[in-house]
C-alpha cells in the first residue's frame, strides 16, 4: 500500500499550507513540515482559517532540515523545483517516498538541491513563469505519485457512484 508524505521546506503561506493539508487529508498522504513556519499552527490559527480537517491530518514537524534527514533516514525524496532535471511525470515514485517542495518566495535551497540532482522533478511551464502556487504544484505532483500506485488505498467515487447515461 502507498503511504506517500509531502515534504514543505519552510512554508510561509497559512492558505497554502491548509489547501494542501487538505489535500493530504483526502489522499492518505502525510505531511511533514520544517520549521521555521511563516505561520502558528495554534488550536485558535487553525480553527479561524476554517481548517477542521486539521485534526485527522498525519502531520510531523521538524525544527530544520537536518532534523528531518535525522528522523527520517534513508529517506527517498524528491525535490520539486523549476530547476529540476526531470519531468514530475518521468520517475517512478516508490510508495512510501517523500515529495518535497520549497517556501513560496524561494523554493529549496540550492545547497540542497545540488546534494540531490537526481531526483529533482519540475512541472513543465511556458515562457517566463516562474512558478505555479505551491498547492497546485503539490497537487499536480501527488496526484502523479497516486495514479502510479493505482491509487492502491483510495476508493474511488466514481466506481461507486457511476452515473447512468442510459437512465
Amino acid at each position: 500500500m502507498a503511504k506517500l508524505n509531502i515534504v514543505l521546506y519552510e512554508p510561509e503561506i497559512p492558505a497554502n499550507t491548509g489547501n494542501i493539508g487538505r489535500t493530504c487529508v483526502a489522499t492518505g498522504t502525510s505531511l511533514h513540515l520544517i520549521e521555521p513556519l511563516g505561520f502558528s499552527l495554534s488550536e485558535k490559527a487553525i480553527k479561524r482559517a476554517g481548517m477542521d480537517y486539521w485534526k485527522d491530518l498525519d502531520v510531523k514537524r521538524y525544527v530544520n532540515w537536518d532534523d528531518f534527514l535525522q528522523k527520517n533516514p534513508g529517506a527517498k525524496i524528491y525535490m520539486a523545483t523549476t530547476k529540476g532535471r526531470h519531468v514530475y511525470t518521468e520517475v517512478n515514485y516508490e510508495p512510501d517516498c517523500f515529495i518535497m517542495f520549497g517556501k513560496e518566495s524561494a523554493g529549496i535551497p540550492e545547497e540542497i538541491l545540488k546534494e540531490h540532482p537526481d531526483t529533482c522533478v519540475r512541472i513543465p511551464m511556458i515562457g517566463e513563469t516562474r512558478s505555479l502556487n505551491l498547492s497546485n504544484s503539490v497537487a499536480i505532483v501527488l496526484y502523479e505519485a497516486l495514479r502510479q500506485n493505482q491509487f492502491d488505498h483510495m476508493k474511488l467515487e466514481g466506481e461507486l457512484h457511476r452515473l447512468s447515461w442510459d437512465d
